[in-house]
């Protein structure tokens, strides 16, 4: 199992294997919710994810319609988000806590990328979702 957790300790899950590589996604919502040039994003099956630690605390965002954006609101880390129609949820894998030794194969929505950073070269870029 995959162990992850919020930065201040008060939520914490745990999941299955990932189902995907790790994608590093450059949407204006990941930025946003992230305060970052992009988010590292893997998907997992929703029947493998559970909140082990702070599953009454942790909240919910809907970003966008049919998806939620979940983090704790304590310290605002982002821990997962699901369209909540599909059978996978999305690990922010920055927030796991298990090491692992899976690197980024692709880059998406790159049509929303931030001009200020030059995204790591070598991996595939799609203008859009995969």
């Amino acid at each position: 199992m995959l162990q992850g957790s919020c930065l201040c300790g008060a939520v914490a899950y745990e999941s299955g294997p990932l189902a995907t590589p790790i994608g590093l996604c450059h949407c204006r919502t990941c930025q946003k919710a992230h305060a970052s040039a992009y988010a590292a994003t893997a998907r997992t099956a929703r029947a493998d994810f559970r909140w082990t630690r702070g599953g009454d605390l942790v909240a919910a965002f809907a970003s966008t319609p049919g998806k939620k954006r979940w983090f704790c609101p304590r310290c605002g880390t982002h821990l997962m988000a699901e369209w909540t129609d599909q059978d996978q949820v999305i690990l922010r894998v920055g927030s796991l806590d298990t090491l692992l030794d899976q690197r980024p194969v692709v880059h998406i929505w790159m049509a929303d990328a931030t001009p200020m950073l030059e995204p790591p070269a070598g991996l595939p870029m799609f203008e859009k979702g995969r």
